[in-house]
């Protein structure tokens, strides 16, 4: 499963990462030679970049890359996990859900792009749940 959940996430990340790079390239090329930026593109490379950093970090903690805190080193495996987890889930999953449903009900939406702002935020809640998803298995490691 984790394997799968790790091709699919890589791919989305790699996807999104060509598509804010085409979108910058595009920003440049209309203000440079068209003389007249695309309105938009500055706020889609934006939005891309909170997507792959946010996402990114999800990724990088299934595959054991993320930043770690000496301070914590000899604690056990377990306590570890268990902390990272009720973070996730209290900050990223509680907050991130109550801030989307938030912005959803005020109707905010991107001045350029005219999305809805609940659909940017929306990256937080999934990247908590996937890192609980990585986290999991270590609750159950001696």
């Amino acid at each position: 499963m984790k394997n799968k959940v790790d091709r699919i996430l890589g791919g989305v990340l790699v996807i999104m990462l060509v598509i804010m790079t085409l979108d910058v390239l595009w920003g440049v090329f209309t203000r440079y030679v068209m003389s007249n930026q695309a309105s938009w593109s500055e706020e889609l490379a934006r939005f891309m970049l909170i997507w792959i950093g946010i996402l990114g970090a999800a990724y990088a903690s299934g595959q054991r890359m993320h930043l770690s805190i000496d301070l914590l080193k000899n604690k056990p495996v377990r306590l570890i996990a268990a902390l990272i987890i009720l973070f996730a889930l209290g900050v990223m999953v509680v907050g991130g859900t109550r801030l989307v449903m938030l912005t959803a009900e005020l109707g905010q939406r991107s001045p350029a792009l005219g999305i809805p702002m609940s659909i940017i935020y929306a990256v937080v809640p999934i990247s908590g749940l996937l890192i609980i998803f990585y986290r999991l298995p270590d609750l159950k490691s001696t």
